[in-house]
């Protein structure tokens, strides 16, 4: 059975609670060139970064991907440290500074105020209970992950529906430059006349010269293998998008493909019109490429 298409953009959240302590997780997730995975966890959890990147690896295979987990334990603040390292480096600085700046010297209170000097520290948990609350963690950070996948694949089904209907101006586009008669070369053969009577009604060149001509012109503007070329690209690229799965470099190279056609298929034409269906064909690229960067 095919994957679903899906975007490389979604968030997610899941939360819950254990004797002790209530958490959240969060993840979020936006367009990139491969897997980005980047954690940002509660102070004392940092041994869960491997499991995490685990359980993102095995969901995600290409995006930047942002885990954010906040832990809110019960009896929060209980223990109240001075942290001496950064005590002794602000007394060394007062005591560097005296004499140097006219100013009171700081109260007990105002030291202690400073940033860092007093740590704020909650009282460790039991073994067993934190075990409880790391599983807490990890069956969250699955089911935060499962419904960033769903968010994912239902924008994803959005991008599909879009991509299958530029594939289809595409191809209107393809039958228009496959039908146009100016790459008949009867139509080819009759411009030329044309053009050889303009410079000058006295000159006269040979009818079966004009028709070699003629054919030359139409050799160097025959567009068939890019109008062949063009439609196996179009039938890939449905393929690929009703396949799904993570598609996105492959449809990003065919999108490349298409404008390389496109381009020839200007520079080939030997008629206005035929130069408008190029230019609205290379607009039609565009949108669908621009559609394709969002795919995983």
């Amino acid at each position: 059975m095919s994957q679903p298409l899906a975007s490389m953009t979604g968030y997610a959240r899941a939360t819950g609670a254990v004797p002790g302590a209530s958490f959240a997780c969060e993840v979020k997730s936006v367009n990139g060139r491969g897997l980005d995975i980047r954690l940002r966890l509660a102070p004392g959890l940092d041994a869960l970064e491997s499991d995490i990147r685990q359980l993102v690896g095995k969901m995600v295979s290409r995006g930047s991907v942002t885990f954010n987990l906040s832990v809110e334990r019960d009896g929060a603040g209980g223990d109240l440290l001075i942290n001496r390292q950064a005590l002794a480096t602000v007394l060394a600085a007062l005591e560097d500074l005296k004499g140097k700046v006219e100013a009171t010297a700081p109260s007990l209170d105002g030291i202690l105020g400073l940033k860092g000097v007093l740590e704020q520290r909650d009282r460790p948990m039991s073994t067993g209970a934190e075990e409880t609350l790391i599983a807490a963690i990890l069956d969250a950070a699955s089911q935060a992950l499962v419904d960033l996948v769903l968010a994912r694949r239902q924008e994803g089904n959005q991008i599909a529906t879009i991509l299958l209907d530029r594939l289809d101006q595409i191809e209107a586009l393809v039958s228009q430059a496959e039908q146009h008669p100016a790459r008949s070369r009867d139509v080819i053969l009759a411009r030329l006349r044309e053009q050889v009577a303009a410079i000058a009604d006295d000159i006269t060149i040979p009818e079966e010269r004009l028709a070699q001509e003629a054919l030359l012109l139409a050799t160097k503007a025959d567009i068939r293998e890019e109008l062949d070329r063009l439609v196996a690209h179009i039938a890939n690229a449905r393929q690929l998008i009703r396949g799904g799965g993570a598609v996105g470099r492959r449809l990003d190279f065919l999108a490349q493909e298409f404008n390389r056609e496109a381009n020839t298929l200007c520079s080939k034409s030997n008629a206005v019109e035929l130069t408008a269906i190029g230019l609205d064909l290379k607009a039609a690229i565009d949108q669908l490429r621009e559609q394709v960067q969002n795919i995983e």
